[in-house]
């Protein structure tokens, strides 16, 4: 996927990377403002590319216009997976739930939301040979899955730190989501100032919950899920639970309404909700 993405995009968008002693695929947009907000690297699931058309790729495109640089990467898959038939598991049939049974959907969280602004062209010189990104991984792929997702991250934190970005932020989508929270627990690095999940996902190789390892971060954090996902709704809770027993000072929950079929709606949505996290003030 990602050896297609450097041949299919412009140039200008992509970059490789060095992790350790290999190279990977990042997808740059730079903000289409004067004064950029920050930088937000973005950690695609299990399977989904850099530019994945559901989720990473529409936030990637979309926030440079509102303020924000945007680093996707491409991350390694773990040994012998197969990508399932669809991009993504369907929603469980929706059953009826109290109030009680399921996180408040918080939908005040995104606040005021400003109006879109007209995309302007991104810059950044030097061409990227797309045969950078063909060699295949046989021998890394049964190596230490989580230690080489470390190093792609904190590769992209350091170009980061380059770009002398004035705020940094994590999202992962997924499994992205498991492994963003679970760097900042390993590493802790004091300039990454929060934490965005969509959807997230326990990668099946790891045995830390999910609901544990992330309200006990204690960063600020953009818990993004799906209501319609009974499953979805159940980790949800559990990880709102344990963000209240700790006092968690700045947990926010946010949820999504599925919109199947509706594409484009369902993308938009998602961009608002994000968008009006990363505006809102982190005290």
């Amino acid at each position: 996927m990602a050896a297609d993405l450097a041949r299919q995009l412009p140039p200008a968008e992509v970059l490789s990377l060095q992790a350790g002693d290999e190279a990977f695929m990042a997808l740059w947009q730079p903000a289409n403002v004067a004064e950029p907000k920050g930088l937000v690297i973005l950690l695609p699931s299990t399977g989904e590319s850099a530019d994945w058309p559901r989720g990473i790729g529409p936030l990637r495109r979309s926030l440079p216009d509102h303020g924000w640089h945007t680093l996707s990467l491409s991350l390694p898959d773990s040994a012998h997976y197969i990508a399932p038939a669809e991009p993504e598991p369907q929603p469980e049939p929706e059953e009826p739930a109290s109030e009680d049974s399921e996180p408040p959907a918080e939908p005040e969280e995104a606040g005021y939301l400003p109006e879109e602004t007209a995309a302007l062209p991104g810059e950044l010189s030097g061409e990227q040979d797309d045969e950078t990104f063909e060699t295949a991984e046989p021998a890394k792929a049964a190596a230490g899955l989580p230690e080489r997702i470390d190093e792609r991250i904190a590769a992209a934190l350091d170009h980061a730190r380059g770009l002398q970005a004035k705020t940094i932020i994590l999202l992962g989508q997924g499994t992205g989501a498991y492994w963003a929270a679970r760097y900042l627990q390993q590493w802790a690095p004091d300039d990454v100032e929060r934490l965005a999940l969509i959807h997230p996902r326990q990668p099946d190789s790891q045995q830390e919950a999910l609901a544990q390892l992330v309200p006990s971060l204690g960063l600020p954090t953009g818990d993004f899920y799906y209501r319609e996902s009974d499953s979805a709704r159940k980790q949800a809770r559990e990880r709102l639970n344990v963000s209240r027993r700790i006092d968690h000072p700045a947990y926010h929950q946010i949820g999504l309404t599925e919109l199947t079929g509706e594409h484009k709606v369902r993308d938009e949505q998602l961009i608002r909700r994000v968008r009006g996290w990363l505006d809102r003030p982190t005290d």
